[in-house]
C-alpha cells in the first residue's frame, strides 16, 4: 500500500518504519496547511491516510479525504460529538472509515473483559466503579478517548450509572477537581497528564471488603502502530464506517 500520513508527530513516526517493515511505502506526510497543497499529487496516488493529528483538525482532514475518495483510518480522539454526522457523510457519499479510540489489540480485549464484568456486577451493589487513565504531558484531550469508551461500555451495561463525569485531572501544574458530592449515578474518571507515558487505564470495582481492578498498560506506542497499520489493511477495498470490532472479528 502507499501511505499517507496525516499528522506527523509521535504516532506518525511510529507508524512510518512499521510500515516499511510490512512491506508498505508512506509516500507523504502532511502536518499543516502548506503540506496539504505541496504534496497534492502524492495524496492522489495514495491507497490510504492514517489520521493521527488533533481534535481541530481531524474532521477536516477526513473530509478531505473523502473528496479524494482516500480511505481513512483515523486514530485522533477528543471530536466524537461530531462522529455521527462524519459517519453519516461517509456513507452517504460511499466513502470508507475507520475509526478506533485506540487500536491495541490488548486494548480491545480489555474492552471486551469491561463489558463482561459490568454486567455481572449489576448483582453486586456494595462495588463502587471508576475509570483512571494516565497519559504523556503532550496529549491534548481529557480524559482519553479510549477512557469514554471503557466507561460508556459500563454505562450500556451497569444499570446503576447513568453517564460518567471528568471528576479529577493531575497535571504537571497541580490538581483540578470539581467541588460538590458525586451523585450515584454519575461513574468518575480521573485523567493524569504526566512525563512521557504511552498509556495507562484502570477500571477499578472497590467495595468495603475488597477491590476488583482490570489494567492495561502500552509499554510503547508500536502496539498502536501496528493496530492502525491493521486497520489500514483491512479497509482496502471496503466502503462504509468501520471499528475494531469489525477488525477482530474479520467482519
Amino acid at each position: 500500500m502507499k501511505i499517507a500520513l496525516l499528522g506527523y508527530g509521535k504516532m506518525g513516526k511510529a507508524i512510518e518504519p512499521l510500515a516499511q517493515e510490512r512491506g508498505h511505502e508512506v509516500v507523504a506526510t502532511i502536518d499543516d496547511e502548506d503540506d496539504w497543497m505541496e504534496k497534492l499529487d502524492d495524496l492522489r496516488s495514495c491507497d490510504v491516510a492514517i489520521e493521527f493529528s488533533t481534535p481541530a483538525t481531524v474532521v477536516g482532514n477526513i473530509m478531505r479525504c473523502f473528496d479524494m475518495g482516500l480511505p481513512i483510518v483515523v486514530g485522533t480522539t477528543g471530536w466524537y460529538d461530531q462522529l455521527e454526522s462524519v459517519v453519516h457523510d461517509c456513507r452517504q457519499r460511499g466513502q470508507a472509515l475507520f475509526v478506533a479510540s485506540n487500536f491495541s489489540i490488548g486494548m480491545n480485549i480489555m474492552f471486551e473483559l469491561n463489558r463482561r464484568l459490568a454486567q455481572l456486577m449489576n448483582g453486586y451493589e456494595d462495588y463502587e466503579v471508576s475509570v483512571a487513565e494516565t497519559h504523556h504531558i503532550h496529549k491534548l484531550d481529557a480524559p482519553s478517548g479510549t477512557a469514554i469508551t471503557l466507561a460508556n461500555d459500563i454505562i450500556d451495561q451497569l444499570d446503576r450509572k447513568d453517564e460518567w463525569q471528568l471528576r479529577k485531572t493531575v497535571t504537571p501544574q497541580g490538581t483540578n477537581e470539581p467541588h460538590g458530592r458525586l451523585k450515584k449515578d454519575i461513574l468518575p474518571i480521573t485523567a493524569i497528564r504526566e512525563g512521557e507515558v504511552p498509556g495507562i487505564h484502570e477500571v477499578t470495582y472497590d467495595s468495603p471488603i475488597d477491590t476488583i481492578t482490570l489494567r492495561h498498560s502500552a509499554k510503547s506506542r508500536k502496539g498502536l502502530a501496528l493496530g492502525a497499520l491493521l486497520a489500514a489493511e483491512y479497509l482496502q477495498g471496503k466502503q462504509g464506517y468501520y471499528t475494531m470490532k469489525n477488525l477482530l472479528a474479520k467482519q
